[in-house]
């Protein structure tokens, strides 16, 4: 037997990813092996997950690839408790409920368990649990854990709203300061600016006498899943370089697993190395290169290396920090201007949000993705858009996907996770 349970709540802001990292770390600490899952197409949360599990997050997200694919990455999972966490509201979809964390939960019959921020609400806690769990009859939610409860009293109001509302209440999260994870604009921090471990240690420490692990467990057994046995997979002869550091860490696991498909991947760091390493192609994923801004300009080395192999003909994929880095020059928060590689004719600089699903229409095939950043590109020369990009409901939008002999840029974030059309056709350019 084995546990499985999606964490979702009304809204975001309510403590989805405090509950999910400090239960992945809590039951990792009794000796369970624990398989995190993150709905929707976020590459920070499940970093922070993987660390707290000790093993890969994978994102499930239903418009970024098939219903068959997600039950695959889900039904193949080989752990004693899987722990996924939710996007948004559970009913929030990319359109209408297409997509949320509720459609994932239907399509793989996982329990819910309900994330309620309580810090101004008692009784009327019994009205929202009612309706989450009436609005749509076939989702099974299994129980409720409140959040920002600071008083027993408190909790029992809860739970006597719960009660009435037949949802089964399995404790509370006090508020405290040292469970506090800090964020900016595109969501948690990243590993090197906060002491994670402390705060995800912190958290597990403390669930056991406010929630009761044991009921959650009982709730959301089930028989082990289907377990697909597939071919080992050949790989190919391609080097594969991709930077990873503090600047560019944002990146699908399935997709890096894609890319071993191809060959050999070779880690490098664009704010710390001073050379490439081989590559048939170079990936630049995104990340917070405007907070290592001065430090990646200084680099001029590494700087110079990625320009020479773009320019001279290298396979390239950049994609929103990537393609920042490959531009003329960025300017970071406090409006300094760098230089960068000086591949593409940009400028960037941070801006207002842009963010929502994206389809790419590259000449004959369709590539999926996500748009995420506060930074916007402008031109200084003439470059023009390759692809028609268009929105969840098909409208177009403006957003560039650029090609440079043999690298292509943009802000989005491509997944190819279940579909290698992308990255074969990358390989199939001529250096």
């Amino acid at each position: 037997m084995i546990a499985h349970f999606l964490l979702a709540a009304p809204s975001s802001g309510s403590g989805k990813t405090t509950l999910t990292l400090g239960l992945l770390r809590a039951f990792r600490n009794r000796g369970y092996s624990v398989q995190p899952f993150k709905c929707g197409p976020d590459y920070i949360d499940t970093l922070h997950q993987s660390a707290a599990a000790g093993r890969a997050s994978l994102n499930l997200d239903l418009f970024l690839s098939s219903e068959e694919h997600v039950s695959h990455l889900y039904t193949t999972a080989d752990a004693d408790i899987a722990i996924t966490e939710g996007v948004m509201g559970l009913f929030d979809g990319a359109d209408r409920m297409k997509a949320s964390s509720a459609a994932i939960a239907e399509l793989l019959d996982i329990p819910i368990i309900l994330i309620v921020n309580a810090k101004a609400m008692a009784y009327s806690a019994a009205a929202l649990l009612f309706g989450f769990k009436n609005f749509r009859p076939g989702l099974r939610i299994a129980g409720v854990i409140f959040n920002q409860v600071n008083t027993p009293t408190h909790y029992r109001i809860l739970a006597e709203a719960a009660e009435d509302a037949g949802i089964e209440a399995l404790g509370y999260l006090p508020t405290r300061p040292e469970f506090a994870i800090p964020s900016r604009h595109l969501g948690l921090r990243v590993y090197g600016e906060t002491d994670y471990e402390a705060i995800i240690n912190g958290i597990a420490q403390a669930l056991p006498e406010t929630v009761d692990l044991d009921r959650l467990l009982s709730l959301t057994t089930c028989q082990p899943f289907r377990q697909v046995t597939s071919r080992p997979q050949q790989r190919g002869n391609y080097h594969i370089a991709i930077a990873r550091d503090e600047a560019f860490c944002f990146r699908y696991e399935q997709n890096i697993r894609m890319l071993e498909s191809f060959g050999n991947i070779h880690w490098f760091s664009p704010l710390h190395d001073t050379s490439l390493p081989e590559a048939d192609l170079l990936y630049l994923p995104g990340g917070y290169p405007e907070l290592a801004a001065e430090a990646l300009s200084t680099n001029t080395f590494m700087r110079q290396a990625i320009a020479d192999y773009c320019l001279d003909g290298g396979r390239c994929y950049a994609e929103c920090g990537g393609l920042m880095y490959l531009g003329e020059s960025l300017t970071d928060p406090e409006g300094r201007t760098f230089p960068m590689a000086g591949v593409f004719p940009l400028q960037t600089a941070m801006h207002k949000l842009t963010l929502g699903y994206r389809e790419v229409r590259w000449e004959d095939h369709a590539f999926r993705g996500h748009e995420f950043h506060y930074s916007a590109a402008s031109e200084t020369d003439e470059i023009a858009s390759v692809a028609e990009v268009l929105s969840a409901k098909g409208i177009p939008v403006p957003t560039p996907f650029y090609r440079k002999q043999h690298t292509i840029a943009s802000y989005i974030h491509l997944y190819w996770g279940e579909d290698p059309t992308l990255l074969t056709r990358l390989f199939s350019f001529q250096p």
